[in-house]
């Protein structure tokens, strides 16, 4: 089956968005309503942010509670929601957290508590809804990632891993749904002006003696100060992720890109991925194409 083009059609769409209490995911819904288009946001606990919640529905949308580790909100939240006649035309991936610490110091609950949260909650989100878009056959599916699955930088290793296995199962996902008008977009975010200081954990385990004095403890010490700031404007990444999924502004011509670097540290980090995958063919290209299997004659 061949991949058309994608064709978005020309009429505001709705939008459902997670983790829309704060950051980029805030940023973003308003970004949105300010186009007119509609807004279902999501957060785990809404009453902890009712202001938000009323500028949200004054606006013409809705907020809704989720919980992207509850194993059956997302296939509920979403038979709610056609049930009452929306059907999503856009899902934003953006809820999250960030755990710091040597891939060593990492017990195995607070890894899979990462990949259930960043993996397996998008997924399943993914799952409840690609069903009515490949229906409609029009769907749009934005998974906001990081530079850490590409390239990730010391006592980021659970997070990476989490983020790297959404990205790889957006990859084949995005071959899968082409055909039906479907598109996936992969938003690697750098260093941002968002509330990543409250949306961040160190693991549990003291960081081994040996790392005293290295890069990994040094990030997790300028996470617990409470001192970092991000590179990044939310505002005018939500702005941009906005024209690029709709196709307008700095998209325009570009509505079938998957993958959209975000912040001026991740030139250096996809250029730095780029030539190392361009450095292993120029060492090893000679050994890859000569250990295949020799055919009777």
């Amino acid at each position: 089956m061949s991949n058309p083009m994608f064709i978005k059609p020309s009429r505001l769409l709705t939008w459902l968005i997670t983790g829309c209490s704060s950051g980029l995911g805030l940023a973003l819904a308003r970004e949105v309503q300010r186009h007119g288009h509609t807004v279902i946001a999501t957060s785990r606990q809404p009453s902890r942010t009712p202001n938000l919640v009323a500028e949200v529905e004054a606006n013409g949308g809705e907020w809704h509670a989720l919980d992207v580790d509850d194993l059956s909100a997302a296939g509920t939240l979403v038979d709610k929601l056609e049930a009452s006649g929306h059907n999503i035309d856009v899902l934003v991936n953006n809820a999250g957290y960030i755990l710091f610490g040597a891939v060593e110091q990492i017990s195995d609950e607070e890894r899979r508590q990462m990949m259930e949260t960043i993996y397996f909650g998008p997924s399943r989100l993914i799952q409840a809804l690609v069903p009515g878009m490949r229906e409609r056959r029009f769907g749009m599916i934005v998974n906001i990632s990081s530079g850490a699955a590409l390239d990730g930088r010391d006592s980021m290793g659970g997070y990476a891993a989490a983020k790297a296995a959404l990205d790889a199962s957006t990859r084949v996902l995005a071959k899968e749904v082409a055909p039906f008008n479907i598109r996936m977009l992969t938003v690697w975010l750098g260093t941002f002006n968002t509330n990543i200081d409250n949306a961040s954990l160190i693991a549990q385990a003291p960081l081994p003696d040996d790392y005293k004095g290295s890069v990994a403890e040094q990030m997790m010490d300028v996470m617990k100060s409470g001192k970092f700031v991000g590179d990044g404007d939310t505002d005018k990444a939500a702005k941009a992720i906005f024209d690029v999924t709709v196709g307008e502004g700095a998209g325009a011509g570009h509505g079938d890109e998957r993958f959209l670097p975000m912040g001026r540290d991740m030139i250096q980090r996809v250029g730095l991925v780029r030539d190392q995958c361009a450095h292993a063919l120029d060492v090893f290209g000679d050994i890859a194409g000569n250990v295949y299997a020799e055919k009777e004659k």
